[in-house]
C-alpha cells in the first residue's frame, strides 16, 4: 500500500510542547438504560463503590452529585460523570475497566476543545453509544477547572519535572533498555 506521508500529520516529539499539552482532567461517564432496572442499579452500585473507594484512599475520584436519569446534553442515555485527575487517573481506570460489568462508559479529557474531546480524543470501555455533539461548544476561553479546592489535575501546587529532568529521565530508561531484547529502539530521524 502506498502512502503519502505529505497527507500523513505527524505527531509532535517537541518536549516542551508535550509537556505543555499534557492532559491534567479527565471525566467517565457512565451510562445505563434508564428504563433498565438491573442496569440503573448497576450503576448506581457502581457509583456508590467509587464513592467508598475514593473515601478510603484508593484514588481521587469525583462523581457529579446528579445522577441523570434522563438524556442530557449529549448523553443519548440514563448517565452520571466522575471527575478525575491525572494523578489518580491509571487507578480510576483500571478500577472502572475490571468493574464496570456491562455499562458502556466513555473516557474523555478536558480540555478547551470539549467536542474535539467528546468525538477523536475519547475512549470507551463497553460498547459506543450515539451522542448528541451539536451540544457542546467547539471551544472555550478557559480550561474547565474541577474542584480546584483538591490541588490536583490543573490546580495542583506540585511541580512538574522540569525538561532537563525529563531528559534524563528519557536517558536513564533508555539505557535500562538496551539490555531488554522485546523492547523498541529509537530510530532518530
Amino acid at each position: 500500500m502506498d502512502v503519502d506521508s505529505t497527507s500523513v500529520p505527524k505527531p509532535t516529539t517537541n518536549l516542551q510542547e508535550v509537556i505543555e499539552s499534557e492532559i491534567k482532567e479527565w471525566h467517565f461517564h457512565i451510562y445505563f438504560a434508564q428504563k433498565n432496572a438491573d442496569q440503573h442499579y448497576a450503576a448506581l452500585e457502581l457509583r456508590d463503590s467509587i464513592l467508598r473507594l475514593r473515601r478510603d484512599g484508593a484514588f481521587v475520584a469525583v462523581p457529579l452529585f446528579r445522577v441523570n436519569t434522563e438524556p442530557v446534553g449529549p448523553h443519548p442515555i440514563g448517565s452520571f460523570e466522575v471527575w478525575v485527575p491525572s494523578e489518580t487517573f491509571a487507578s480510576v481506570f483500571s478500577y472502572i475497566c475490571m468493574n464496570r460489568g456491562n455499562l458502556s462508559v466513555l473516557v474523555h479529557p478536558l480540555t478547551r476543545e470539549p467536542r474535539r474531546d467528546y468525538e477523536s480524543r475519547c475512549s470507551w470501555l463497553g460498547m459506543p453509544l450515539p451522542l448528541d455533539l451539536t451540544t457542546l461548544p467547539i471551544k472555550v476561553d478557559e480550561l474547565p477547572l474541577q474542584y480546584p479546592s483538591l490541588r490536583l489535575g490543573y490546580s495542583s501546587q506540585n511541580p512538574n519535572l522540569v525538561l532537563d529532568d525529563r531528559r534524563r529521565l528519557g536517558a536513564n530508561v533508555e539505557n535500562i533498555l538496551r539490555n531488554e531484547k522485546a523492547a523498541a529502539r529509537v530510530i532518530d530521524q
